[in-house]
């Protein structure tokens, strides 16, 4: 549809169609990443599956880890599979734009659709992932308790900070070519300074650090309410929603001050 035929629809249809495009991206996405292999979504699991296993043999057996009490395995891994839907949908949706350039340049849309679509894409990953969690739970015996309901929350906070990350690298890898390998340098140590493979207990002099890291609310809060069954500690989680709806409006701020300029330069 061109941007003439978007323009002369009423708004109504209008969200619709670019609701439209956004689904048809997501689902290209989907489609590309998994077409013509074997496991299929089975490597969403295999990426965090793997990682839990290196973590456990490093972390829990050899360096003797704390996990407050819970199973290892399944404490690193509910750790895991948020940080992956993270790391994964940044380093894909940091080169969005200027793997889409072809629509970019011809034809007028939100551009956000384009970063957005790689981060929708990553829900199917996140979703396989969490099905194996699930395994886990009924493997180690786990109960479900009422603070479980807060998951919805935390998953919030999880896709608008993704969200939020993704639309300013996207924008900013435009005009700087070399952000790309930036992001995946930076998203490596990233890692290990959230509380993935360790408790915010275990960096306590270090506190104040870790604080500053959105994704440590997150992590400790889906853990608390997932693998510990308990209130999560709400300080934490404030400081991180916080920190997150501020990047994501300055994020959203970047990427419409800059989107007009996308296809002179990309």
């Amino acid at each position: 549809m061109s941007s003439k035929q978007l323009s002369d629809k009423p708004e109504r249809i209008s969200i619709g169609a670019y609701f439209e495009l956004f689904m048809n991206l997501t689902r290209r996405e989907v489609k590309g990443r998994y077409s013509q292999s074997l496991f299929g979504a089975g490597w969403a699991i295999a990426q965090p599956l793997a990682t839990m296993a290196v973590f456990t043999l490093v972390f829990a057996r050899l360096g003797k880890m704390p996990s407050g009490g819970a199973p290892y395995p399944l404490f690193a891994y509910a750790a895991l599979v948020p940080w992956f839907f993270f790391s994964n949908s940044v380093m894909s949706g940091t080169m969005s734009l200027v793997t889409y350039r072809n629509i970019v340049t011809k034809t007028y849309f939100p551009r956000e659709i384009v970063p957005l679509a790689q981060v929708g894409s990553r829900l199917v990953d996140i979703t396989a992932a969490s099905g194996l969690y699930v395994l886990l739970m009924v493997y180690y015996q786990l109960a479900v308790t009422p603070w479980a309901a807060l998951i919805p929350l935390f998953m919030l906070m999880l896709v608008l900070f993704t969200v939020g990350v993704t639309l300013a690298t996207s924008a900013i890898n435009v005009f700087y070519r070399d952000v790309n390998p930036v992001v995946q340098i930076g998203l490596q140590l990233w890692l290990y300074l959230t509380p993935v493979a360790y408790p915010l207990e275990a960096v306590e002099n270090y506190r104040w650090f870790f604080l500053l890291n959105p994704l440590t609310g997150v992590v400790e809060g889906l853990r608390a309410v997932l693998v510990f069954g308990r209130e999560p500690e709400w300080g934490v989680v404030a400081i991180s929603a916080g920190l997150i709806v501020s990047i994501f409006i300055g994020a959203l701020i970047l990427f419409k001050s800059t989107d007009k300029y996308f296809a002179d330069v990309i």
